[in-house]
């Protein structure tokens, strides 16, 4: 089964980088150097658990590298192939000591959910993607303080889970696979549930890594023929991120990253209400709230 995943997970690789630099070689997009750097800094950190979707969504925001509407469907691309990578390592190191039926199932069901995401983003209004990415944000950030405050689930030491436990993993996947076309990751989520149910947390690691990175391409493969994405970013964060996973995987042994933690909760809460300030003043302008009066 593990065999299986690997290849299908190559060939899925070779697929997404097919269709992306087909993309990228019609439109001359040339990979945009502060975007390497940007993919370079959230993928290392992100190998180490620290996760990639909410920094990059502050910087990007903070730096006005992309209109608001882009922004998560050009991260999940960008993202997608350091994803790729990571799943590669953590099936490899861990996947064989993971029940294969959870493993295949979650996979499945984020698969399922990111490709109906990936249409559902594009057709939401601007000051809906924008909202749904500050909830994500805060989500984000408040996990980044829980872990910090030691308020997290130590996990236990399953390897799988009952039944039950197992169909209510596969429909939180299906959701999370739809809300990363809104720039929302898996990882935490992923983690946080798992822990709570009673598994090690390390085996948690194969089936958010593998997910992201098969339901990611799935995704990616849509954004990219649909068009609403920047390829310079993409290709930069791509450019940047592979080469620190592999970096953070196999040379990095321990690091200590709870300062990091905190700095990143304190620059995810700001964008996220940024963001929220952007999405306030979308919904107020198509008329849905009137603005108040000035007298």
């Amino acid at each position: 089964m593990l065999a299986a995943l690997l290849v299908l997970l190559g060939l899925t690789a070779l697929f997404y980088l097919a269709v992306l630099l087909r993309a990228a070689i019609a439109q001359r997009a040339m990979p945009n150097a502060e975007a390497a750097l940007l993919g370079a800094v959230t993928n290392f950190f992100d190998t180490l658990g620290i996760g990639s979707f909410a920094p990059s969504t502050a910087w990007v925001k903070f730096r006005h590298l992309l209109p608001d509407k882009l922004i998560p469907s050009t991260l999940l691309v960008g993202h997608t192939g350091p994803s790729i990578m990571q799943g590669i390592i953590f099936l490899l190191l861990l996947g064989a000591d993971v029940d294969p039926v959870l493993l295949v199932g979650c996979i499945l069901f984020l698969l399922t959910g990111a490709l109906i995401g990936a249409r559902l983003v594009t057709r939401a209004a601007v000051w809906l993607v924008q909202f749904t990415v500050a909830l994500g944000l805060f989500i984000a950030a408040t996990i980044f303080l829980a872990i910090n405050l030691h308020l997290m689930p130590g996990g236990g030491t399953a390897s799988t889970l009952p039944l039950p436990w197992m169909l209510v993993a596969f429909v939180v996947n299906f959701t999370l696979g739809i809300l990363v076309n809104f720039g929302i990751g898996n990882y935490a989520p992923t983690l946080i549930m798992f822990s709570l149910m009673g598994m090690d947390p390390r085996f948690a690691f194969p089936v958010m890594a593998g997910s992201a990175a098969i339901a990611g391409a799935g995704a990616s493969i849509s954004h990219i023929r649909i068009g609403e994405i920047n390829l310079k970013i993409v290709t930069g964060i791509i450019l940047g991120g592979i080469p620190a996973v592999l970096v953070a995987a196999f040379v990095v042994k321990s690091m200590d990253v709870a300062v990091l933690r905190w700095l990143v909760v304190v620059v995810v809460y700001y964008a996220a209400l940024v963001m929220a300030r952007a999405a306030l003043l979308g919904f107020r302008a198509r008329g849905v709230m009137p603005l108040p009066s000035a007298t």
